[in-house]
């Protein structure tokens, strides 16, 4: 079993992709797989999947849909300035929140 690690973005973060072929696109995070440390990030990796006909899909075909990619290849988007930034961690009200370096704004 792979080692639980905590992740820098969570679901519902807007994130920008900063290596691999998406490089430059930027999407809202709709899942996070920690223990793979990858997301799935809204029209990022888009790949094509190949579908036998089924109840749900009766013509089958070639689908497409995003795949996974790694937590490193992301950085949240400044809610101030709208840029990617690395991301701070610090108390607020006895609270952990994930802090914008670049401003200093809340992400959570």
């Amino acid at each position: 079993m792979a080692k639980q690690t905590k992740l820098h973005v969570k679901s519902g973060d807007k994130v920008k992709v900063i290596a691999g072929k998406d490089k430059g696109q930027e999407g809202v995070i709709l899942e996070a797989y920690p223990s793979q440390e990858r997301v799935l990030v809204e029209g990022v990796n888009q790949v094509k999947k190949h579908a036998a006909p089924s109840q749900e899909n009766p013509q089958g075909g070639i689908l497409t849909q995003e795949a996974p990619i790694h937590v490193s290849n992301v950085m949240p988007i400044d809610p101030k300035s709208g840029e990617p930034t690395r991301v701070g961690r610090e108390v607020v009200d006895g609270k952990k929140v994930r802090i914008a370096k670049k401003s200093g704004e809340a992400l959570d």
